[in-house]
């Protein structure tokens, strides 16, 4: 029967339960051994396969326009009345092969994996990821619905960010404030969104024998290699060796453009006092100097993305009722990968693509693991693959090579990349500690007043310099506006851990860049196999917290960036 697998895409779409169940029962009923359990793993696989990618084609559609009842019915009554049935199957396949013994070849990493989610497994709590689900949907479907009026015209808040990059500092102002208001109108309605997720998160824990949802998360997450302690330790080396670092990036910045007081709407505009960087005006144009650069970088990845501009696997542009962020997903039975964002024709967009397309070469270099139980990379490392092809791809932005810009321009790019980079530590810190507080504080955290608080004060803390006076509401409610604590919680300091992998392998490159993208790759294949810490060192970097570390980066980082200010 497995034979028949794949289904048509349409067809797949078309299926209940009763489509997935009979390969279940197959799997579920067939002795195991060790002779038999390569086809075992195989076939599993082929049925888990369609399973992931008929999850990830809704979610795809749900995101490409929230609007779209149909497919949001469709999402729901996946999660309603698939998901249950899927994830009970799927335990108990985890449970057979476990019981077992047997351990093939590739298989250890996913045997501890599989232990630890068959030890979290309780049926009861079926019904609350399902609801759980449903409300981040309705999470994205508030901020996908924000749009304001501006000179006349409908407009998202993607598209008013241009205009944060405006020279003229009143308008820029204006369009802050303008995106702002229209943030802190949903203020009670994402409340509420929150307080439902946390009672939901809660119940999820308390059903699973765990003493409070961060432990229980914890061991979701699969985080073997590293401890909530471990976090902490990060964030007070952020705070000690980056803050500093941020504080200097930041009084540069009030100093060019020759203001008194940094305001949040002077963070965006370049201060070399030039226009605003403007590489692209349609998808074309974004996408052919993007395939250019990769092809720079190693010609094999280069021809992964192009494939993916050939089979129409890139959903790029902004547009009303889309959902907001960007992010790269697997199609799991073609082994192929699908980049979803917002472009609005700001370099952030090209920053974003590189970033999305460092995910999607994970998913081409990892295709030839043979069982998707492989392929389940600790996120730690997966952004690793993303954020070092930022940094590998710094050098081929000019348009010579065939990128965006003039010299000079991708100065300013790689300036406004590096320092953001600086930037982005500390934002990691407060939104990393924020989820640890409220998961240690549950009663606290669900009073929407006590987490305004807890928010303001670590922002305080890691933020230095930019005045918010008379716009306290704003930054107290930034929390609101960080997708991940609503749909992907403690999902966060795997960006900056995989920051700090990503300045190491771009360190590499420096020094010889052949050999960094060959080690980069060679750890991309690697899938989920080996260890987190055993990923980062095939990728010539070292997993690490501590404050050296983090120096060694930021002074790395510093010094490219003197360097690019002499030019």
């Amino acid at each position: 029967m497995f034979a028949s697998l794949p289904p048509q895409r349409n067809e797949l779409i078309e299926w209940s339960w009763a489509q997935f169940e009979p390969y279940y029962q197959d799997l579920t009923a067939r002795p195991l051994n060790a002779e038999n359990v390569t086809q075992w793993l195989a076939d599993w696989s082929a049925i888990a396969a369609c399973a992931d990618e008929y999850f990830n084609r809704l979610m795809i559609r749900v995101n490409a326009n929230t609007a779209d009842t149909e497919a949001e019915n469709r999402y729901n009554a996946f999660f309603q009345e698939i998901y249950p049935h899927l994830m009970q199957a799927e335990q108990n396949l985890r449970e057979k092969l476990i019981q077992t013994g047997l351990e093939p070849e590739g298989f250890t990493i996913p045997l501890r994996n599989m232990r630890s989610t068959t030890a979290l497994f309780r049926a009861e709590n079926l019904p609350l990821e399902a609801e759980e689900n449903k409300v981040r949907t309705e999470y994205d479907k508030t901020i996908g619905a924000q749009t304001v009026l501006w000179q006349g015209e409908e407009r998202t808040l993607a598209q008013m960010g241009p205009l944060l990059q405006s020279e003229d500092r009143s308008a820029r102002e204006r369009a802050w404030r303008a995106i702002s208001d229209r943030q802190l109108a949903d203020r009670e309605a994402i409340n509420v969104i929150w307080q439902t997720l946390l009672e939901l998160r809660l119940k999820i824990a308390s059903n699973a024998d765990y003493p409070d949802y961060r432990a229980f998360r914890w061991q979701e997450m699969q985080r073997f290699d590293y401890t909530p302690e471990n976090a902490r330790q990060f964030q007070n080396a952020i705070e000690e060796v980056v803050v500093p670092a941020a504080r200097r990036v930041l009084e540069r910045r009030k100093q060019r453009l020759g203001i008194d007081q940094l305001r949040p709407w002077d963070l965006d505009v370049d201060t070399s006092g030039q226009p605003a960087l403007h590489p692209f005006d349609d998808i074309d144009s974004f996408t052919q100097p993007v395939s250019q650069i990769f092809h720079q970088v190693d010609p094999v990845l280069g021809g992964y993305f192009d494939e993916m501009r050939r089979e129409k696997l890139l959903d790029l542009e902004n547009r009303k009722n889309k959902a907001p962020g960007g992010y790269c997903t697997s199609l799991a039975i073609h082994r192929k990968p699908f980049i979803f964002m917002n472009a609005v024709g700001v370099h952030d967009n090209v920053q974003t693509l590189l970033h999305e397309g460092g995910h999607a070469f994970h998913v081409f270099e990892s295709a030839r693991l043979p069982y998707i139980q492989q392929m389940n990379v600790p996120m730690e490392f997966a952004e690793v693959a993303s954020m070092s092809m930022e940094l590998l791809s710094q050098p081929y932005l000019t348009k010579e090579l065939g990128g965006f810009y003039t010299q000079a321009e991708a100065a300013r790019a790689r300036i406004e990349h590096l320092e953001g980079l600086l930037l982005f530590w500390p934002y990691m810190a407060v939104v990393d500690a924020f989820q640890h507080w409220a998961y240690e504080n549950p009663q606290a955290a669900a009073d929407s007043t006590q987490c305004d608080a807890a928010w303001d004060a670590l922002w305080q803390r890691f933020m230095p310099v930019v005045d918010w006076s008379g716009l306290e509401d704003a930054r107290m409610t930034g929390w609101h506006r960080k997708l991940h604590i609503y749909n992907y919680p403690f999902y966060y300091i795997e960006y900056g851990l995989a920051q700090l992998g990503a300045v190491q392998v771009w360190r590499n490159s420096l020094q010889d860049a052949p050999k960094a993208v060959a080690n980069y790759r060679h750890a991309l294949g690697l899938g989920g196999t080996v260890t987190l810490p055993e990923l980062f060192q095939a990728a010539g970097a070292r997993f690490a917290f501590d404050a050296p570390t983090l120096r060694e980066a930021v002074n790395l980082v510093e010094e490219q960036l003197g360097k690019l200010y002499r030019l």
